[in-house]
Parts: structure tokens; sequence; C-alpha cells
């Protein structure tokens, strides 16, 4: 037998989605680095700095070793979980960063 076999209870049930795996490394860090300058400015003025320097480091890229990318990535999801919910989409963009590169 091929194809999909599905079983669904409830109400508003939509559909399927297909085609949903772990994002890349890459599309990951992009997503994640778009996600924290949208966040920068409600970053308070006593974590900015910490904020950007460690922005810096995802903008790196694969320049950098994994020690100083998980450290800079720890930084930026525990500032943005500091800031409360409106931080909540970047502390997801670290998570599935984390999960595509590879980094638990």
């Amino acid at each position: 037998m091929s194809g999909d076999s599905v079983m669904q209870w409830g109400d508003g049930n939509i559909g399927i989605i297909k085609n949903q795996g772990a994002a890349s490394p890459q599309a990951a860090l992009v997503q994640l680095v778009e996600a924290a300058l949208a966040l920068r400015e409600q970053v308070p003025a006593s974590d900015r700095q910490v904020f950007d320097t460690s922005v810096e480091v995802l903008r790196a890229g694969g320049t950098q070793d994994r020690g100083r990318l998980r450290r800079a990535l720890a930084s930026i999801a525990g500032i943005a979980a500091l800031v409360g919910e409106v931080g909540a989409p970047v502390v997801s963009a670290v998570n599935s960063l984390v999960e595509a590169a590879g980094l638990r």
C-alpha cells in the first residue's frame, strides 16, 4: 500500500502537512538572524551589547567554532526569553538552528 494513511478526530482539522522536515542549517541561521534583528529594539539597553555581539557571531556562520556558536545561541535565547512573549519567535528560531545544525 502506498500513500498516506490518516485517522483524525475532533473539530478544526484542516489537512496534512507534507514535506516538512528539518530546515537546513543555513536556512535556520538566516531565519534566526532575521528574528533577532526584529527583536533588537525590545532588548533592554543593558543586554543589547551581548545580544549584538552574539548576532555577529551568528553572521560569521561556519567560521566560528562550535563552542563559540553555542554560547552565542545561549545568550540570544536567554535574552529573548527574558523579554517575554515577544521573544518567543527568537527562542523557537534558536531551537530550530540547534536541531538543524546538530548542536544538541
